[in-house]
């Protein structure tokens, strides 16, 4: 079993790897709020993507994808909370061959109707303010208690996301439409958020599968851990390492404690992803609004803009954060506009990385040196290429994506928080898991731990390979649930006294 523990393995595989492609580091937080135009349109920011082997008892031959959207989600965010966008398009996309462009992809599109519930209010029907009525406890799908009904319909498109074979996924009771809970108003509305949601999970029929597969959308509790307000004023930690203070790793504040996310989950059979007999599969989300946008200055009897044009793509996450600190800011937009077989244009801000050198900058008094091997060749390897033996495709063109070897079983239960670098190859870089610390991971290997391995490079071009960086947010897969959707409950607006 492959596990970047053992210097012995995998040195040889990664030193001859000499791409000087674009790379993604995953460093310091999801990607929430990544971009200048994405932050005036948080409805369409993707924040996290994840990809294993589903580790649900009896349920390792499936695939786990997740794909959440709308940052920072405050649970008392009334009175309209975070519902989805009706004119975007929101899609996870499958590479299955290497070629850095998707051959499966799946399209989510979101309805809002209003039921326009009123009250007699002085012998004068008058519509109500909130999107839940008190008509009745909210618990179960279209329940009478809401004024709002959002529902969506997913397609699976084979080939091409624009020109290629287009099929809707079907519910396995019937229907192709599905019902989306309301986020979690409080706990007075809804009694028992976790049973509501719970009832709106699915068993979908999708085409192209022998085997049915499930899904679920709505709302959850942010499932990133980051301590997101010292990363971003300079790196602003107590201790930045265990080197320094052995309580490092549990020692700062998780910024995302209180806030709540929305995630398109589905599991998928793995066979229904793969292709031929290449295991390992890319990853990516993205979403996309219409050109064009006209805005309505009478809205009371009609939308508030009328939308058009062709799709264009203004979101795009595979690996965790690298716009947030990769891409160059006169790029962020770029990059969210980008797909992955034109990720060379991004080459400049991958190969003469700044990460490491404002690390060695920052904490150069405690001795701290930023690796020295340029171009950054076991950065490209993890991830561009795929590391050899672990999660590379045999025939692979060179681009950013989350890579997940569909080959090696899942760890339940005795997960590895480091993933690959604990010795649990099931966990990231090998796709991403939710207790998977992509943090801790990427600090320690931007800062040369894989050269103190001599994968790539070796031990002296990385003075501090060794030190156990961390941002002291911690984060392990006890955080989460055991079974799909994985991710817990979202926090309640208010709690019933």
């Amino acid at each position: 079993m492959l596990t970047f523990m053992n210097k012995g393995m995998l040195g040889a595989g990664l030193a001859a790897t000499a791409f000087l492609g674009f790379s993604a580091l995953p460093v310091h937080a999801s990607s929430h709020r990544e971009a200048p135009f994405i932050t005036r349109q948080p409805k369409v920011d993707g924040t996290d993507f994840y990809m294993f082997r589903s580790y649900e008892a009896e349920r390792s031959g499936y695939t786990t994808l997740i794909a959440n959207y709308i940052p920072l989600q405050d649970a008392y965010g009334g009175p309209n909370y975070f519902s989805m966008d009706p004119d975007a398009l929101y899609e996870i996309h499958i590479d299955n061959n290497g070629d850095a462009r998707e051959d499966i992809t799946f399209q989510f599109r979101f309805n809002n109707e209003n039921k326009d519930t009123k009250l007699t209010v002085g012998g004068k029907q008058v519509s109500i303010p909130l999107i839940i009525n008190g008509a009745s406890d909210i618990n179960a799908p279209n329940a009478t208690g809401l004024n709002v009904r959002e529902t969506y319909t997913v397609n699976i498109v084979r080939g091409d996301r624009r020109t290629g074979t287009r099929q809707a996924i079907t519910n396995a009771s019937g229907g192709a439409t599905f019902d989306k809970p309301v986020d979690n108003i409080g706990n007075k509305s809804i009694a028992d958020y976790a049973s509501y949601a719970a009832k709106h999970l699915y068993t979908i029929n999708v085409p192209g599968c022998e085997t049915q597969g499930r899904m679920f959308v709505g709302q959850r509790k942010d499932p990133f851990v980051v301590n997101l307000g010292e990363t971003f004023d300079l790196i602003n930690y107590k201790a930045p390492a265990t080197a320094f203070d052995p309580n490092a790793e549990r020692s700062a504040t998780d910024t995302l404690a209180d806030k709540n996310v929305t995630t398109l989950a589905l599991e998928i059979p793995t066979s229904c992803l793969t292709s031929g007999s290449e295991p390992v599969i890319g990853g990516w989300t993205t979403a996309s609004l219409r050109q064009g946008r006209l805005l309505n200055p009478t809205p009371a009897s009609a939308n508030a803009s009328k939308e058009g044009g062709a799709w264009t793509q203004v979101s795009r996450l595979g690996m965790p954060l690298v716009n947030e600190l990769v891409i160059g800011l006169k790029d962020k937009d770029q990059f969210n506009h980008s797909k992955p077989n034109g990720d060379t244009q991004f080459l400049d801000y991958v190969t003469n990385p700044t990460l490491p050198a404002l690390v060695e900058t920052l904490f150069s008094s405690a001795g701290v040196t930023a690796p020295t091997n340029f171009p950054r060749n076991d950065l490209v390897t993890v991830f561009l290429t795929g590391v050899q033996g672990l999660n590379k495709p045999a025939n692979g063109t060179p681009s950013e994506m989350l890579r997940l070897n569909t080959s090696l079983p899942p760890t339940s239960g005795a997960q590895n928080r480091l993933g690959v670098i604990g010795g649990d190859n099931a966990g990231f870089p090998n796709g991403r898991r939710p207790g998977d610390d992509v943090v801790d991971i990427a600090l320690r290997v931007v800062m040369g731990k894989l050269c103190r391995l001599n994968l790539g490079c070796t031990p002296n071009d990385a003075p501090s390979g060794d030190i156990e960086f961390t941002d002291g947010a911690f984060l392990d897969s006890s955080f989460f649930d055991a079974r799909f959707p994985y991710l817990k409950a979202p926090l309640p607006g208010s709690v019933k006294h």
